[in-house]
């Protein structure tokens, strides 16, 4: 009988506002709680998002756990 893999899993919570736009590379991340800016907002651009996942696949620090992201 062989054993099954344990399965490695992540959930990127996304910002409340995330939207084409430029790729900084300057965004913060967090755990279950909202991140805000200066002003108050929660966003991130879709181009951050999707480097804060590849970052998070190449190097998992949230491995098996949940976290957002935004500026």
């Amino acid at each position: 009988m062989t054993r099954a893999k344990e399965i490695s899993s992540l959930y990127l919570s996304p910002p409340m506002l995330t939207e084409p736009g430029v790729r900084t590379g300057k965004f913060r991340l967090g755990g279950d709680d909202l991140i805000l800016d200066e002003q108050g907002k929660s966003q991130v651009s879709f181009e951050d998002y999707a480097t804060a996942l590849v970052d998070e696949l190449e190097k998992p620090p949230h491995e098996q756990a949940r976290f957002t992201t935004g500026y």
